[in-house]
């Protein structure tokens, strides 16, 4: 069974406290924080202060995105914040091992996240450091994408290298997640979902969570 981690930037964010709410009652094992810089992707979401406010919130665990440039800056900031899984792009960081050993450092899970035209043997050197691939389904910057069908090989490409490694990397998968692709995702190797549209667009995100949850 798959852990879901709704992601808060299809919330409205007019009302962030009652969409914690929703989570804390709902099946929703992660909450998943997108922060975007609008340098690394052509979006602005939000920052340090809104992880603050949600880890006051609740005490399921944070799944931040780091979706910004030079993301090493900012790595004790987003434990001082209350982040318990940061995640950094591999295409935004220079320095990838040590951006990784730095984040555990700080006791947060380290994890990576590739965008669709990256491939997934570029991790091999770092895979047994990684404690989360956060694979990106649609291009980073906006919610409410089309899955990018493609994503089902490259999460079996994953899945194998992690087995070959003998690494515990679990294989997150962002954008674009409905009821029909889940399984599918599932049955690749994916261990973490994550959905935003599908889950604060739905009638009961409640309910749409617990599908997710089953699939």
């Amino acid at each position: 069974m798959a852990l879901i981690a709704p992601s808060l930037l299809a919330s409205d964010f007019l009302n962030l406290g009652k969409a914690s709410t929703l989570l804390n009652e709902s099946q929703a094992d992660w909450f998943h924080l997108d922060v975007m810089d609008g340098v690394f992707v052509p979006n602005i979401s939000f920052g340090l202060p809104v992880v603050e406010a949600f880890r006051k919130a609740t005490d399921k665990p944070l799944d931040v995105h780091l979706m910004i440039t030079q993301p090493e800056r900012y790595i004790k900031d987003f434990k001082a914040a209350g982040a318990d899984i940061l995640t950094v792009h591999y295409e935004a960081s220079t320095h990838l091992h040590r951006s990784l050993q730095a984040i555990k450092d700080e006791g947060m899970q380290a994890g990576v996240a590739l965008n669709p035209h990256t491939p997934v043997s570029l991790l091999r050197d770092v895979i047994n450091d990684v404690d989360l691939v956060c694979m990106m389904s649609v291009n980073p910057g906006f919610g409410g994408q089309k899955f990018i069908e493609h994503t089902y090989q490259k999460v079996k490409e994953l899945k194998a290298l992690i087995t070959s490694a003998q690494a515990n990397t679990k294989i997150e998968i962002d954008g674009g997640v409905n009821a029909t692709n889940a399984p599918k995702l599932i049955a690749a190797g994916a261990d973490v979902l994550v959905a935003g549209s599908f889950v604060f667009r739905s009638k009961d995100p409640i309910e749409t969570i617990a599908q997710l949850k089953n699939a």
